[in-house]
């Protein structure tokens, strides 16, 4: 096999920093090899996959040691434009990428840099947006996409330029889970029919393991902590150690007295032998406890025949019914573009409904303007850039409280405290333009924290975190949750997220609700799951393959031992 990418005693030091983010990297990564790397925020993945494409240390200069080639140059004298020709690069923060007026525009850039004639470059540009499923838009502005849409336009955008390299960092990251699956299965054809060399930087370990990869190379702390096949890697507690969550039937395996071995071949639930772990999963079953039924309180929101359209006569939604009770944290879910953050936008007053009401503690709020809903309501956008104001950290986040009058010294006290929670309080003195976009993510969810809330609205509120901090923000909103009684509705396409924190899963497909249950109910019911575009959790398939028939009751009771587990340390 011929190396492709060479890392040799390599460390990297950005300017601003007095260590190291990377040390001592030795990596060799052939030619047509597909590679998944791991590890928690502030790993030194980001910085490993910059040094590949140029962005170290031109974007992002520093000092380094040791050498790194890729296909036989350095980039550091190749330069930025000079690596795009080798490496292309789909970013997560998708906004960053576009530089056309449509969608056409802007896949066909690369192409138009090359001076490629039109009679070749329509062609091309129909052929990849095709491939990514995004012909339908090719005349409309990238600005109007949904995170999902723009995901698929950026892959499109660098997929179109015949590079050796693709490098995705966080693909799935704005994906609803059937359109990742699609990403991932896509990633993985181009890499079979075109040779090509695929690097994936995910958090979402489980879903980018839904096609093959040859190797996973776990980061942390700026070193390489393991470089293993997945059959490997996944029987042994490197990732635990690291802060990276494992597949959910991994863990369930592992709580069933399991002890998971490679030959058992586990990288996928669906090819896996399970032969001889089955008894011990039916007997964890068996002894494993439902969780306690919820007892109703009275109700904070209510959505009556809510009907909405942008454009006259084309519906969005349609006869939207739901009761979220004071208390309750409940997941909004639902396929790219199904009307979820519409229906945020209506619950907030930015836009107005056709027909229909919704009530809060039982009053109509129709007639109260954004500023007077937003005294109780707040919402947290999934694109942070959308929300930021201000340069500074600690301005952004207490903002909201100077605008409301707050004394001085209590914002302080408020904001700090609110960092501190949010896994920020170290950076409060930075700039917000200095942070990655999981930590932009946290400053926005910060800054209507402090304020209070009663009802809370976020949009992906962990898209982009790794397992530690999606932990520390979700078990901070279960806290504020349980402590303040906030009502909280989730948007997300995170289905551990749904299965691990919400009551109640309410779920809506080509604008209109198909079920309002508990989430093991919903990710086991393959209608919902296919019509939504959800992913049926791994734990029915271990469920099934083990011979247990009550598959929801099985992940109901998966999801009670991790919380009890979780409470008691």
């Amino acid at each position: 096999m011929t190396p492709i990418i060479e890392f040799k005693d390599y460390t990297f030091k950005y300017r601003s920093q007095t260590e190291p983010t990377l040390r001592h990297i030795d990596l060799t990564i052939y030619a047509g090899e597909k590679v998944l790397i791991v590890g928690p925020s502030g790993s030194g993945k980001s910085t490993l996959a910059h040094c590949i494409n140029g962005l170290v240390p031109f974007s992002f200069p520093g000092e380094n040691t040791g050498s790194l080639s890729v296909k036989g140059k350095d980039p550091s004298k190749e330069g930025i434009f000079g690596m795009s020709k080798l490496v292309g690069t789909v970013l997560q923060d998708t906004d960053g990428q576009f530089i056309g007026l449509t969608v056409a525009e802007d896949i066909a850039f690369a192409l138009e840099n090359d001076c490629v004639p039109q009679e070749e470059l329509f062609p091309r540009v129909d052929e990849v947006a095709e491939t990514v499923d995004v012909k339908s838009l090719l005349d409309h502005a990238p600005t109007e996409l949904s995170g999902g849409q723009k995901q698929r336009v950026s892959m499109a955008g660098v997929m179109i330029d015949d590079v050796d390299i693709l490098l995705f960092d966080e693909p799935l990251a704005n994906l609803d889970p059937a359109t990742g699956k699609r990403a991932i299965a896509l990633i993985d054809r181009i890499s079979k029919e075109t040779g090509k060399t695929v690097l994936i930087i995910e958090h979402r370990l489980e879903d980018a393991l839904y096609r093959d990869v040859d190797r996973i190379i776990v980061v942390g702390e700026g070193e390489i902590v393991a470089d293993m096949k997945p059959d490997e890697l996944l029987c042994t507690d490197v990732l635990e150690k690291e802060g990276i969550r494992e597949p959910l039937y991994i863990t369930a395996l592992k709580h069933a007295g399991c002890t998971v071995k490679p030959e058992s071949l586990p990288q996928h639930i669906e090819t896996m032998d399970l032969a001889p772990y089955r008894e011990k999963v039916r007997g964890w079953f068996q002894k494993a406890q439902l969780p306690p039924a919820r007892r109703g309180t009275e109700p904070m929101l209510e959505v009556e025949a809510l009907d909405f359209s942008y454009v006259p006569g084309q519906k969005v939604l349609q006869n939207i019914n739901f009761r979220i009770e004071k208390g309750e944290m409940v997941s909004i879910v639902g396929k790219n573009g199904a009307g979820k953050s519409t229906l945020s936008n209506l619950i907030c007053g930015f836009i107005q409904p056709d027909q229909g009401k919704i009530l809060l503690e039982g009053s109509d709020i129709s007639s109260l303007s954004i500023k007077e809903r937003g005294e109780v309501i707040g919402l947290v956008m999934q694109n942070p850039n959308q929300m930021i104001s201000k340069p500074m950290i600690f301005d952004e986040v207490a903002l909201g409280l100077a605008v409301r009058g707050v004394p001085e010294e209590e914002i302080r006290e408020r904001v700090h405290e609110t960092l501190k929670i949010c896994g920020l309080y170290p950076f409060r003195n930075w700039p917000v333009s200095a942070l990655s976009f999981g930590q932009k993510k946290r400053v926005t969810i910060a800054s209507i924290l402090v304020m209070n809330p009663r009802v809370l609205i976020l949009d992906e509120p962990t898209a982009g975190q790794d397992f530690r901090h999606y932990t520390e923000i979700m078990e901070f909103l279960k806290d504020i949750n349980e402590r303040l009684g906030i009502t909280i509705i989730m948007i997300t396409h995170d289905m551990h997220l749904m299965l691990e924190y919400t009551d109640r899963a309410i779920v809506i497909a080509d604008g209109r609700m198909i079920a309002d249950d508990v989430p093991a109910r919903v990710l086991t019911d393959k209608e919902i799951a296919d019509r939504a575009y959800l992913k049926e959790t791994s734990l029915y398939e271990l469920a099934m393959k083990c011979g247990i028939s009550d598959a929801s009751g099985f992940v109901e009771r998966f999801i009670y031992f991790e919380r009890e587990e979780r409470a008691n340390g």
